[in-house]
Order: structure tokens, then sequence, then C-alpha cells
């Protein structure tokens, strides 16, 4: 079970989601706003002047999408971008990462906000007249490529957002650091990348923020819509792969095998007790296994058989518990059967929890941007997101922008008929402007 402490710690006490109620109540937010508001026709009418541009730049990034650590031309045409704004720009930060600095005018905080910039080894089915027909080479097979969970239009966004305000750029109090990161999909086997490689490399150690915001597509909202959540949003991620060994035998003679289809088959359902029998019903947790690869001809048993998954959480012991079980549940089986096993299992990015106070800040000022009909607290989700890794570093905060145009159908994150509308260009380049500006103004968390 977990309970929020802070922005940062989850000890045992109740599941995430209640707590929510305990957390977030009705009335003014913690942090009340300085007596500076931004022009919010200002930065209207900025986002209207740069929309056919960065609608075209969304399209060109869509058109041709690149996986993870290899966002090469992605790359080249944000930092070209950021450098006609005039902004220092650095590039080559954890392979393709590319961060812009915009200072402002005036005296004030360092706040940061980042995109992602890479795409899935998906092939498109959207029928867009800018769909991707690139293919490329993924662990060993050709594959095509696409732009299917909106980081294209996460990276097209925060491109807008800095056109919008550079265009003011002298009356801004404080800086801001703009992170367009690879890879936050996950490196290639074998090497590093995404927000804990930036991090590595001293993102914020050479300027460091006093907080960090970002922002994901979310293909169940309507364009115009933004979604949040206060406190635990993303699971923690991990991934693990099992090999389960045997003894290869013909299949009409199976006493004298070691059948790890068997065993294989005995460890999927085993696993799937972690969930039901050892933790608590409300604990919010997922085992998957989804690859079983094993075997070459329907009549031979086979040596060994591949399991691979993934496992999302809340809680740290949680995640301990879990995989302390599946080395029980793979040892008992295969022992039984008379096999062995090896696993590799790895942790990924932790939970995204978004700071208490700078989610209530911040909900006032989206409302103010799409109105009080438009916004939606969110319960959380087991997807995950590398942007905990910067949250773990400053206080975040991660919210949903709306994506669907009402009466059409996207399929979902990660599918060949994913479909990002252009028009959530400008609700997006619109609520993170805002809410940018807002916090300068206000002079940060207080």
């Amino acid at each position: 079970m977990s309970f929020l402490l802070s922005s940062h710690r989850l000890i045992p006490l109740m599941p995430a989601w209640l707590l929510l109620g305990f957390l977030w109540t009705p009335g003014p937010p913690a942090l009340a706003a300085s007596g500076q508001t931004p022009d919010d026709e200002r930065i209207a009418a900025a986002t209207q002047s740069i929309l056919t541009e960065i609608t075209e730049e969304r399209h060109q990034i869509h058109q041709h999408p690149e996986l993870g650590n290899r966002e090469t031309r992605t790359a080249a045409l944000v930092a070209e971008h950021l450098r006609k704004l005039g902004l220092e720009v650095k590039t080559g930060i954890a392979y393709t990462g590319v961060v812009g600095i915009l200072k402002g005018g005036r005296p004030g905080p360092v706040i940061a906000v980042r995109a992602d910039m890479d795409g899935l080894p998906v092939t498109e089915d959207t029928g867009y007249a800018f769909a991707s027909t690139d293919r490329t080479s993924y662990l060993g097979k050709e594959v095509g490529v696409m732009h299917a969970c909106g980081h294209d239009i996460h990276t097209a966004v925060q491109l807008g957002v800095a056109s919008v305000l550079a265009s003011f750029r002298e009356d801004l109090p404080g800086t801001i650091q703009f992170i367009f990161q690879p890879a936050e999909e996950g490196p290639p086997p074998g090497e590093k990348g995404g927000a804990e490689l930036m991090l590595e490399e001293g993102l914020f150690r050479d300027l460091r923020p006093e907080v960090v915001f970002g922002l994901h597509t979310f293909a169940e909202m309507e364009v115009g819509k933004v979604g949040y959540t206060v406190g635990p949003a993303f699971a923690a991620v991990d991934h693990f792969r099992a090999r389960i060994i045997g003894r290869q035998s013909h299949g009409a003679q199976p006493q004298q095998s070691v059948d790890p289809v068997v065993m294989a088959a005995q460890t999927v359902m085993g696993l799937q007790t972690i969930r039901s029998r050892n933790l608590h019903p409300l604990e919010p947790s997922v085992v998957t296994v989804g690859i079983v690869r094993g075997g070459e001809r329907f009549n031979i048993i086979p040596a060994e058989v591949l399991l691979e998954g993934t496992v999302r959480t809340y809680d740290p012991e949680v995640r301990d518990t879990v995989e302390r079980r599946m080395h029980e549940i793979l040892g008992g089986i295969t022992q039984a059967g008379g096999g062995s096993y090896e696993m590799d299992y790895q942790r990924g990015s932790p939970a995204t929890i978004n700071d208490v106070a700078l989610a209530r800040w911040a909900v006032p000022v989206m409302t103010r941007v799409v109105g009080a009909g438009n916004i939606t607290e969110l319960p959380p989700t087991m997807g995950g997101e590398d942007f905990a890794l910067f949250a773990n570093e400053v206080p975040g905060f991660y919210y949903r922008l709306g994506m669907v145009q009402p009466g059409t159908v996207s399929g979902g994150h990660h599918t060949p008929t994913f479909k990002a509308d252009d028009a959530s260009l400008e609700v997006g380049i619109r609520v993170m402007s805002t809410i940018l500006v807002d916090y300068l103004a206000s002079g940060g968390l207080r």
C-alpha cells in the first residue's frame, strides 16, 4: 500500500489513489499567485502567429519518426528552430538530446520544461497525408517507424512555446530550460539513454531548475481538454527476461524431455498469483508476460523457452516483493519440473509523482486557459514515464493533453491507428506557455 508523505516519498499506509481524496480538497490553491498575471491575450495572439509554422514542423517530425538515440533529423530540426529564436542551444546530450536556454530580461527563477522526441517500431495506418512510410532496423528486424504515442505533438508544442515566450523575452522574470529528450520509450539494448543519461551527463548540474513541467497526449481525451493528477500519476516501469531451461526431445517421447513449455505455462499462471495473492487488493500493480518464445517444430519439445514482460508498481516495497516472488515462483516450478531458470530483472524509471503543491498551483492556471468544463482530474495510470527521473530531482508537474477531434476515433497509444489531431497544438502551446509565464511571474514556490 502507498501513502504520499511528500512530493517525492511514498510510505506504505494506503493505496495511492485513495490518498488523493485527502490531498486534493476544493478551495484556493496552496500557492497563491502574486499580483502579477500573464498577458493571456498576448500568449493567444503569439500562438496564432506561429501556428502554421508549428503545424508544418509537426508534420515533418511525424512523417520522419526516429527510434530512441537515433533522433538525428528531429534533433537538427529542433536545434535550428531554437537558434532562429536566439536561444542558447546545446546539442548531442544523451546522443541526440537538445536543450535550449531562454533568458528573460528580468531576474527570476530557473525553470524547465521537457518534451520527448522518439518514435516507435510501429507501421502507421492512419490515412494522414503526412503519414510515416519510413522503415528501419530494430532488434535485427526491418520495421515501420511511427509516432504512435504523440511525441511529435510534444516536440511541436514545445517548439511553439519557445517561439511564443521568445517573442516577449524582455518581460520574462527568469530563465526557461527547454529540454528535448531522446529515448523516452527506452534506448536500444546495450545503450543508455533518455532522462537518465541526460541527468548523468550533467543536465541539472550545469543549470539546475527549481521545477520541471511536461505534458503527454491522451488518446481518450478530446481536443480542447486537459487532464491532471495530484500526487501519484504514472507507475514505475520494470522489464524482465526469464529463460526456462529444460531438455529437448522428440515430441512423441516426452518422457525423455524436461519440458520447458509446460514449465513456462505454469510460470505464466503462477506469476499472476503475485498480484492476486501476495499484494494488498487495493495496491496498484501489474505483472504482464508479453512474450513467450520457444520451439522450432511442431513435433520437437524444445530445450528452452523465453518469457519476457513488464512489472508496474507505485510502492518501492511492492517492487521488491514482486521481484522476490518472481524468483521464488520460477525457482519452484523449474525445480519441480527438473529444469532450471535464469532471469534478468531490470528496474526502469520510477513512479512519476506530481508535486502536490505544484499541481494545486497549476490547476487554476490551466482552468483559466481552457475553462472549467474542459479540465478533468484523472486517476493514476499504470503506464510509465521517465519524466519521473526529472521530477525526482526537482518538483515536477506532468499533465495530459486532449488530442482527438470530437466525432473521430484514434487508436490507443502504441497502435498503428493512433491519431493526434493538429488542433491539439494550439491548446498545448497556450496552456504550457501560460503555466511557465505564471510561474515566473509568481516568483516560484513559496
